[in-house]
């Protein structure tokens, strides 16, 4: 059997799929988990073939969690499964270590398929998303860049963003007017925007 950890914030999604992939013959959801936080603990201990992961979870989000697993459970292969088919969420996910990445919107039996794929060795990635992620381009922005549009994208003041951060004032201006022109963009509300559609925040 192939053990299975899901990790999906959303209950009746989470049920859902648990009892999809159980019809499977040759699979079984051993553990299921609703936060990024619980993901590598589950794991440690249900010590699961695959974790299939959600990106926009409670507590640490999936990408994270995938890279967590790569370095504690390196024998767990991680399928992301998300709403949110954004190119840099891919790249950020095969940098993470992901051996695949599909949207929900598809037939479970192509999930069935794709987990059976990456515990074979390969990557599995949604098509579609491939392509866009190759026309889009690798994430333009620093860590830092990344840090303080995030910090930006509710509204935060430049004094809220230096205070919680932990930066002077300028430096904030210096950073944000960075990632505006980065993503050709006229102020930062739309950089965040912009850099949120493309999965690089």
């Amino acid at each position: 059997m192939i053990r299975i950890l899901l990790a999906e914030d959303q209950g009746m999604m989470r049920g859902a799929l648990a009892m999809l992939l159980n019809l499977e013959e040759d699979i079984e959801v051993a553990v299921t988990v609703g936060t990024g936080d619980e993901v590598v603990p589950a794991a440690l201990r249900a010590r699961p073939d695959v974790a299939l992961l959600d990106i926009e979870m409670p507590g640490m989000n999936g990408l994270d969690a995938a890279a967590e697993l790569r370095e504690r459970l390196p024998d767990c292969r991680v399928l992301i499964l998300t709403t949110f088919g954004r190119p840099g969420y891919l790249r950020r996910a095969m940098e993470a270590g992901a051996a695949g990445f599909l949207v929900k919107d598809g037939p479970v039996e192509e999930l069935a398929a794709a987990v059976r794929r990456v515990l074979a060795g390969e990557k599995v990635i949604d098509p579609a998303l491939a392509a866009a992620a190759l026309s889009t381009g690798p994430n333009p922005l620093t860590d830092r860049e990344r840090d303080v549009l995030a910090a930006a994208a509710d509204g935060a003041t430049v004094a809220d963003i230096s205070l919680r951060l932990h930066l002077s004032e300028s430096t904030v201006r210096n950073y944000l007017s960075a990632a505006i022109g980065k993503t050709g963009t006229r102020n930062r509300i739309e950089a965040a925007r912009s850099a949120r559609h493309n999965g690089w925040l």
